[in-house]
């Protein structure tokens, strides 16, 4: 299956786009120059209503098919089988989102979730995820947060250079998308749930944009008595949280 996808991914890459013409005010000031990334949407209070906003803003944005499965619902002329697919898109450098669509075949369904993902895109802010990593290292998130979606729970913390994406294999799909590298990751729930784990963490992440973090605030601060190295030549540290919780597998 994995074959399959990726196969139709290269050919759909291939396809020549058509080009894009806004249909809405925010998409007519970024074709013309006037805003050139996404926070700038934001703090104008507008929301993304066209996909091309972010194909022009964010060119180089991956797309990573998560599930695709068959679903049916009964109608008056009987049963009635379609696809839904699960795409996540990020570029690695703050910016990912999530989207689902549905279709009777599987290529206009995942170019469906393509579509609802980059009209979904999220802007989180990176942070040092360890006073011992010095200051300016953006490797992890500012601060914990935690999200839900359905019976997921999904607890995210910031951890030192080093550790990696202490994660399942959808957090850490999610966290890889939006340029985290290194995390500490709790989850709780029906984690077989591709979708509701992924938007759980989405969700979790977003947090972020809606804490008013203190100005050049970063990450934890040093204990007292200590101060963080300077530059990004020093050892990256290797603590933890405390306590005898598991990261989940």
């Amino acid at each position: 299956m994995a074959r399959f996808d990726r196969n139709r991914r290269s050919r759909r890459d291939s396809e020549p786009k058509p080009e894009w013409i806004p249909k809405s005010d925010v998409g007519r000031l970024v074709k013309s120059g006037q805003v050139t990334s996404v926070e700038e949407i934001f703090s104008m209070g507008k929301p993304i209503l066209e996909h091309g906003i972010v194909d022009h803003l964010y060119p180089d944005m991956t797309e990573d098919t998560l599930e695709v499965k068959s679903t049916q619902r009964m109608t008056g002329n009987g049963r009635k089988m379609q696809f839904r697919a699960v795409v996540l898109v990020g570029d690695k450098k703050g910016h990912f989102g999530i989207g689902a669509g549905k279709s009777e075949e599987v290529k206009p369904a995942i170019e469906s979730a393509v579509k609802n993902a980059k009209r979904n895109i999220i802007s989180i802010p990176m942070g040092c995820g360890s006073w011992e990593s010095g200051p300016g290292f953006k490797n992890s998130i500012p601060i914990s947060v935690q999200g839900r979606a359905g019976s997921v729970r999904v607890l995210l913390k910031p951890a030192p250079r080093g550790v990696g994406l202490a994660a399942n294999d959808v957090v850490k799909k999610v966290l890889a998308a939006a340029g985290v590298k290194d995390i500490w990751s709790f989850s709780r729930g029906h984690t077989r749930n591709i979708y509701n784990t992924a938007m759980a963490t989405a969700n979790a992440l977003q947090q972020l944009t809606s804490m008013k973090l203190p100005e050049g605030f970063e990450g934890p601060a040093p204990p007292s008595g200590k101060q963080a190295p300077k530059g990004d030549d020093e050892p990256a540290g290797t603590g933890g949280p405390a306590g005898d919780e598991k990261v989940s597998s």
